[in-house]
């Protein structure tokens, strides 16, 4: 039990590392930055760089990585988050998740997709206490996240830049007046947060032994709950956060084996935001003015076509089946699926103004009922194909039911973590999913006796899924409920004062978004034929919300649109095969930049 405990002792201080660097950011910026975890990759490839290829020691290893980092945190701000102030904050949130796509994907270009040993650059297993084997790189990471978040809270306290930065904090507005350069201490909270980062990095990549470009992502993530567990922009909830979730982690672990680690940290996300939203050492607010509470950047309005124009696009949508090639309809059965869920999220992310950042939960299950269904029962494809719709609104509305008398950050917080625990029941669950194994032989959807083998047949099966979904959800929004939903994206606050339960209407609207994702994700098992979780993984839940913003939020033809060029575009090319989720992140920043309405969208 004392090694197991040491373990969780060693990733706690790793984890408060990078936590520490969220809160602080949260707390100057009010920026929940995603980007955190891709900076820890570049920490570990950078230092795995220069021990392995050049042969550098632990000390100029750390300096160089703590430059790299600074200048990347510094860069972040300047040239992507701040021109985002003034925007909802929404904005600057889906910006950071575009730049950790970029880096993610820029650190494979370079490095390579390999895992691949960590460097010796201190001793790993030299030491022993109580039968626990540890090495120096151990100690040395406990004292450093020691005497770093100590030095940290030193220069916050008493340093004259470390002041400015908790007035910012408080008041941006009032640290003006006070003549503080808000947008310098902007720069210098990323800074220190990257470095943090890239300093973690380091010592994950000892602590781990072997390394790949991708380790960041799952420690991000991980860090981002234990920042939410302490209270975000609470540096000593971070810390408390970090390392409480590095000892829960490794006893849950233990105990239940290395399959349940989402389970345990993302359930730990969703009790804690249910019980103690704040966090445990965040201090309380009105979270009716939380930063992600709101419609994205202002309101696009959506462009509305003549009937004849609906009409046409409809005929020619359900034509192309006819014409297309094998490889051509391939690619149209994922255009339609990613726009199916797609355009059902504009219910919620767009009319209801509730971002939701974990939609592949509502896909997978949906995708793995359907083979359930037509694999051990023997269901007709329609009738599991509906079910599936259903059992995946079910089963996110019992998930997220007691999130919804939160709002804003909180509630989108909160989809993360069903996303994650739905995927992480269904690699639990073997005697019924097979676990990571997944299912095999799925059969191709048989309709009226008629199997659809062809990619034509599936493309064309798709297609007029794909319309039936538009004409659904067009009529949703054009009632009253669409109107209702409006109104609570619109401003929440009033419709409240009107008598709206806007908590109530949240959560319809997300079994909506749902089922339309659950009937992708049945629509996607039966094309493939095999399905396993690491399908629905959070670059599918980015890439669904990516394909709404682009096309525009609030526009079921934008989400058409956007599914069109993120996913029909790179596969119809055939260019970019290695660089496509960096091109993803590039676009998506650029779009909140530059063209935050989205493509088929107006200025509000």
């Amino acid at each position: 039990m004392i090694d197991i405990l040491f373990s969780g002792l060693i990733h706690g201080s790793a984890y408060a590392l990078v936590a520490v660097g969220m809160s602080l950011i949260f707390g100057v910026t009010n920026v929940a930055n995603f980007a955190q975890g891709s900076i820890v990759a570049v920490g570990i490839m950078v230092s795995w760089w220069l021990g392995s290829a050049l042969g550098w020691g632990i000390v100029p290893t750390l300096l160089a990585v703590v430059l790299v980092t600074a200048v990347l945190g510094f860069i972040m701000n300047f040239a992507v988050i701040s021109p985002l102030e003034g925007r909802k904050p929404i904005a600057a949130l889906l910006a950071t998740i575009g730049i950790g796509q970029i880096l993610d994907n820029g650190l494979q270009i370079i490095f390579g997709p390999q895992t691949r040993p960590f460097p010796k650059l201190l001793p790993t297993y030299n030491l022993q206490l109580f039968g626990v084997r540890f090495g120096t790189s151990d100690i040395v990471m406990v004292v450093l996240a020691i005497v770093s978040m100590l030095g940290l809270w030193a220069f916050l306290k008493f340093g004259k830049s470390g002041q400015a930065i908790r007035a910012t904090s408080q008041d941006p507005e009032a640290a003006r007046q006070m003549g503080i350069p808000v947008k310098s201490i902007r720069n210098l909270a990323f800074v220190i947060g990257s470095i943090l980062a890239g300093i973690s990095g380091v010592f994950i990549g000892l602590f781990n032994g072997n390394i790949n470009p991708m380790n960041g992502g799952s420690i991000g993530m991980t860090a981002f709950v234990a920042a939410t567990i302490g209270g975000l922009g609470s540096i000593p909830g971070a810390v408390a956060g970090g390392l409480v979730l590095g000892l829960v982690e490794a006893v849950g672990i233990s105990w239940l084996g290395d399959g349940a680690h989402d389970l345990i940290t993302f359930g730990a996300l969703l009790i804690i935001l249910i019980v103690k939203p704040q966090g445990l050492f965040g201090a309380k607010n009105d979270v009716k003015n939380e930063p992600l509470a709101g419609t994205f950047l202002g309101g696009g309005r959506p462009i509305t076509l003549p009937w004849w124009a609906n009409v046409g696009l409809a005929a020619l949508l359900l034509a192309s089946p006819f014409f297309l090639s094998d490889y051509l309809s391939g690619i149209g059965t994922q255009v339609a699926i990613y726009a199916i869920a797609a355009v059902g999220l504009t219910l919620i992310s767009g009319s209801a103004g509730q971002t939701i950042l974990g939609m592949a939960g509502p896909l997978a299950v949906g995708s793995y009922a359907s083979a359930l269904l037509t694999t051990r029962l023997h269901w007709p494809f329609l009738a599991a194909l509906l079910l599936a719709g259903i059992i995946a609104a079910i089963a996110a509305s019992i998930l997220t039911f007691p999130v919804w008398k939160l709002s804003g950050h909180y509630v989108a917080i909160a989809t993360i973590g069903v996303g994650a625990v739905m995927v992480a029941i269904i690699r639990l669950w073997e005697p019924l999913t097979k676990g990571s194994l997944g299912i095999q032989g799925i059969p191709f959807p048989n309709i009226f006796g008629i199997s659809l083998y062809t990619p034509q047949m599936m493309y064309l099966l798709d297609a007029v899924l794909l319309v039936l979904t538009l004409i659904v959800v067009t009529r949703i929004r054009s009632s009253h409920l669409g109107k209702v939903f409006e109104g609570v994206g619109s401003d929440q606050d009033a419709s409240e004062v009107l008598g709206v339960h806007t908590g109530a209407y949240k959560a319809l609207a997300y079994a909506l978004a749902s089922f339309f994702a659950g009937i992708a994700g049945s629509l996607l098992a039966h094309q493939y034929t095999y399905i396993d979780p690491t399908i629905f993984n959070a670059n599918m839940s980015v890439l669904i919300l990516t394909i709404i913003v682009l096309g525009g939020m609030n526009s079921p033809l934008g989400a058409v649109l956007g599914s069109l060029v993120l996913i029909g575009a790179p596969e119809l090319l055939r260019f970019a095969s290695d660089t496509r989720v960096l091109l993803y992140g590039v676009l998506l920043v650029l779009i909140i930049l530059f063209r935050p309405q989205g493509l088929f969208a107006r200025k509000g």
